[in-house]
């Protein structure tokens, strides 16, 4: 089966020059057209762009679940850090009032217990809705992890040395000249 342009060429209705011609241009059209171009359909974009969608919405999933996953493990080390450091409240007697939720909570420690927790020394914490008493740097290294976790911590006073003060028992007298 012959070409339309062969058989205008033996019916006489195109000479050689204009066939070849046409040929060169059509080829040269065809080169010059860049290779990865090719018409995207409605179809296809809507195809990508859902992809990006269920892209984006699998990236917020994902970070959801880390966050989730953060705030389990601290709530972990808090829990373990509790565990390990809470001090015995066995055989206390006296009542240390403090706030919690607005409410007034009381909780039984020892004597000596009461007076480190006015001074800033130790701190109650709050561990499976029970409270636990604490040293005063275990409370900080909770505080850095979560700050609701720690009910009651006082600040210590830049002049309360403590027992561990060796001239405690010593006044500095006012009129002292050098």
């Amino acid at each position: 089966m012959p070409s339309l342009q062969d058989q205008l060429l033996k019916a006489g209705l195109a000479d050689e020059k204009k066939a070849k011609a046409v040929k060169n241009e059509k080829r040269k059209q065809r080169k010059q057209q860049p290779k990865g171009t090719v018409e995207v359909s409605e179809s296809e974009l809507r195809a990508r762009q859902a992809r990006e969608e269920k892209a984006e919405k699998d990236r917020q999933l994902n970070l959801a679940r880390q966050k989730e996953a953060d705030r389990k493990a601290i709530q972990a080390q808090i829990r373990q850090l509790i565990n390990a450091n809470r001090l015995d409240r066995a055989g206390g007697e006296t009542a240390y009032q403090f706030v919690h939720d607005r409410k007034i909570k009381k909780l039984f420690v020892t004597d000596t217990m009461a007076d480190q927790l006015a001074r800033g020394r130790l701190a109650i914490v709050l561990l499976n809705d029970s409270y636990e008493v604490v040293a005063e740097g275990v409370a900080r290294k909770i505080m850095e992890r979560d700050e609701s976790a720690v009910i009651a911590l006082h600040e210590r006073k830049a002049d309360d040395q403590g027992d561990d003060d060796p001239y405690a028992g010593y006044e500095i007298p006012d009129d002292l000249m050098w």
